[in-house]
């Protein structure tokens, strides 16, 4: 079964690190791009650019409204996913814990509803 891990996590904290804070992070997540890929779970991944970029649609009595900007405003913002397929929810919650957006914000499992 596929599930989407989606990480949000403050979007000015990877530029409140120190250089090798910053290479730390990547590395890690170099590591753990790795180990979904050798497990064989790894269907897609990507990071996204920061929420200020991003453009809003939807419609309102009809009509189309375009915002610029997200749509939520929180403090933890949707950073960048990965999309794995693994037996069940357990191994997609256990591959979810292993990431390291899970240390410094939150991971959101979610089943893909397949159409």
């Amino acid at each position: 079964m596929e599930y989407m891990l989606m990480i949000y996590s403050e979007p000015n904290g990877f530029e409140k690190l120190s250089p090798s804070q910053q290479a730390e992070g990547l590395a890690a997540y170099g590591a753990y791009h790795e180990a979904l890929k050798k497990a064989g779970v790894l269907k897609n991944s990507n990071r996204l650019r920061p929420a200020a970029s991003a453009t809003t649609v939807r419609l309102q009595s009809g009509k189309t409204q375009v915002l610029d900007g997200p749509y939520a405003e929180t403090r933890e913002q949707l950073g960048g996913y990965f999309l794995i397929d693994v037996p069940d929810l357990d191994a997609a919650l256990s591959w979810a814990a292993r990431c390291p957006g899970a240390a410094h914000g939150i991971v959101e499992v979610r089943p893909v509803w397949v159409m």
